[in-house]
């Protein structure tokens, strides 16, 4: 990455870890995505039960094959080969030590906004897990909260219905429609401005582009 954008995605990031902070939350800063995966592994206990919504960050950084490949109880959806084994594993990831995730947006001053079609995902950010791991991509950092919407209901969903095999206005205009489509991707909206349980939150940002 370019140097200049690099010197400014690191000095922003000490900006949004301090508002993580704040919000009781947990912020790291990884240079490059290898870093990054370090930063994760040092922070998953061996033994822990893992376990993960749908991301593309925990994937580009490849934290999903080590923690597959390592010593841990891994509750893997990704696996499950019926609907029915699916939410049993999702369930299942309601309990377990950490739940990895991204989040569709991140504010400067450390609010988390996401988009969720089911609702595992929000589910587990917001109760359940004993600690919730986020990987962020520097391209998820915005102003504030209206900009924080716009990016999670504009970007990331329109982007992550072109992955599914859905019928909703946003993956046929690439524009977000606010539609109450069968197959919507955007049921439920979580806001996360603080962590009851200090430090439950812990936030990778890296130095990369990463996920939707």
């Amino acid at each position: 990455m370019n140097k200049m954008i690099s010197e400014r995605n690191r000095k922003l990031a000490e900006k949004v870890i301090r508002g993580l902070e704040s919000r009781n939350m947990e912020g790291h800063y990884a240079e490059t995505k290898e870093e990054a995966l370090k930063i994760a592994l040092a922070l998953i206990p061996a033994g822990s039960g893992v376990g993960w919504g749908g991301s593309v960050s925990i994937a580009d950084i490849g934290l999903k094959d080590a923690v597959c490949s390592g010593d841990y109880t891994v509750y893997n959806r990704d696996a499950c080969s019926t609907p029915e084994e699916k939410r049993s594993v999702e369930l299942q990831c309601l309990g377990c030590d950490y739940f990895l995730s991204s989040t569709n947006a991140i504010t400067e001053d450390g609010i988390l906004v996401n988009i969720d079609g089911k609702g595992n995902r929000v589910a587990a950010i917001t109760w359940g897990p004993e600690h919730v791991l986020m990987i962020v991509g520097m391209n998820k950092v915005v102003k504030d909260l209206d900009d924080a919407w716009a990016r999670a209901r504009n970007l990331a969903a329109p982007v992550n219905a072109q992955r599914f095999d859905i019928q909703t206005p946003c993956k046929k205009t690439g524009s977000c429609a606010d539609c109450k489509s069968p197959d919507t991707i955007c049921s439920q909206f979580l806001v996360t401005r603080y962590s009851k349980a200090p430090k439950r939150i812990k936030v990778i940002l890296v130095n990369d582009n990463l996920g939707y």
